[in-house]
């Protein structure tokens, strides 16, 4: 069969295009950018919603659709209502007048009646309008993902490692989180032998938790202790933590997904195991013993590293505060003048130091993702300066009981680490 397939540079869209041509079909890509050499695609861009008079000539050959396209947030140029909405019920409306065989909508738990959020009555717009055409058409809504590279999957695994989260309720909010592989499965089904009539799956995992229990489930996966302790904390106070993170790029987490956190995330007319002949993968067998502790150091850096950037930022602007006037200004101008700085030489070195901290401490928090190995390199020549410095001028520093000096080795191997996992710039680009 030759398949259409929108999203498929998606998280879950990528997964499916695989399994596809290991079934043997050849898979034609909906791309808003195709890649260099790939000749078998069609080129388009849902932001701008594409008729389906536009459609038509690009379903010839088409033997079914999966439309897989969907975003968490929106964005400058994509909307819930046209990537959602608008875009999939043209690409619906052609298939219908190109008689395409079948059809899956990758929709979302959550889509129907109750949905509350742009994210869940987008989902169900396009829903309805494929549920009023006489296809053969499948309606998938999965439950919480779960996958190698997901941003959901990333998410839990953070949560499941820290060891304190504050959660509305306790953490008691149900969810049915199922495994990427069972989803793909699934729509490939679909895809080979589709319903006569439209119909609707709900893809979920075998059986409801809490979402403290999902989180211990990945604990135990990845080989961590399962104590967590969970601070029950208002629901408002969640939502308002929640809006401020919506402001944060690429946060998963805004006034909507908490919301539906809140609702919860379960069912109890899952599809999935009928559709399968077997039970979904249960969450303690998300992540399989080879890449435990991979999943775990990752999970760590992320929930940690934000931590880190935090502290070096605190460390770099406090001490920029302290060398304004908190710290007398006459003991500073006695240590500058065993360094041989006297004067006008002094002044300029302590108000520009000051001044450099500050603005290292503020770039630590806000530098652009291109500048920050820059940062990172600077400030590692700055403390290996400073430890230079006061070791020949100050030595005795080293033998101070606080260790003023020896603190600098700690903070050096930090920015070291942050320097080493920001990604390289890439060379050759044009």
């Amino acid at each position: 069969m030759r398949v259409l397939l929108t999203g498929s540079t998606g998280f879950i869209g990528r997964a499916v295009a695989q399994a596809l041509r290991q079934r043997g079909h050849t898979v034609v890509p909906a791309m808003r950018r195709p890649s260099p050499g790939r000749v078998d695609f069609v080129q388009a861009d849902f932001a701008s919603v594409p008729s389906r008079d536009w459609w038509l000539p690009r379903l010839e050959g088409i033997d079914a659709v999966v439309n897989a396209v969907g975003i968490l947030r929106e964005q400058r140029g994509q909307t819930f209502e046209a990537l959602h909405h608008r875009a999939p019920a043209e690409l619906f409306h052609a298939c219908d007048a190109a008689a395409v065989r079948s059809v899956v909508q990758v929709s979302a738990l959550g889509a129907d009646e109750h949905g509350r959020t742009g994210y869940q009555r987008s989902k169900k717009a396009a829903d309805d309008v494929l549920r009023s055409l006489p296809l053969r058409a499948a309606i998938v809504q999965p439950s919480l993902v779960y996958g190698p590279g997901g941003d959901s999957a990333a998410l839990f695994n953070k949560l499941a490692v820290a060891p304190l989260l504050p959660f509305p309720m306790g953490g008691r909010m149900p969810v049915q989180p199922v495994h990427l592989d069972d989803v793909v499965q699934g729509v490939v089904r679909l895809v080979e032998s589709p319903p006569e009539e439209v119909a609707t799956y709900v893809f979920a995992g075998p059986r409801p938790l809490a979402l403290a229990g999902y989180l211990r489930e990945l604990r135990l996966a990845m080989g961590e202790n399962p104590r967590q302790w969970v601070i029950p904390i208002p629901a408002f106070l969640f939502r308002a933590g929640a809006t401020l993170a919506g402001v944060l790029p690429g946060s998963m987490l805004d006034r909507d997904t908490a919301d539906m956190l809140l609702a919860g995330n379960a069912t109890q007319r899952n599809g999935l195991p009928a559709l399968l002949g077997r039970a979904p993968r249960a969450p303690a067998d998300f992540i399989a013993g080879p890449v435990r502790e991979s999943a775990r150091r990752e999970a760590t850096l992320d929930l940690w590293l934000p931590v880190l950037r935090l502290a070096l930022a605190f460390l770099w602007i406090w001490t920029a505060i302290v060398s304004f006037g908190l710290y007398p200004v006459r003991d500073s101008y006695a240590l500058l003048a065993r360094v041989g700085l006297h004067g006008t030489p002094a002044t300029l070195a302590l108000y520009g130091a000051a001044l450099l901290d500050l603005v290292l401490g503020l770039l630590t928090l806000a530098a652009p993702a291109r500048w920050r190995r820059g940062v990172w390199l600077a400030q590692l020549a700055l403390v290996a300066g400073y430890t230079v410095l006061i070791t020949l001028f100050l030595p005795e520093y080293w033998l101070h009981p606080y260790g003023p000096i020896a603190k600098n080795l700690p903070i050096l191997a930090l920015i070291a680490l942050l320097w080493s996992l920001e990604p390289p710039a890439r060379e050759g680009r044009h």
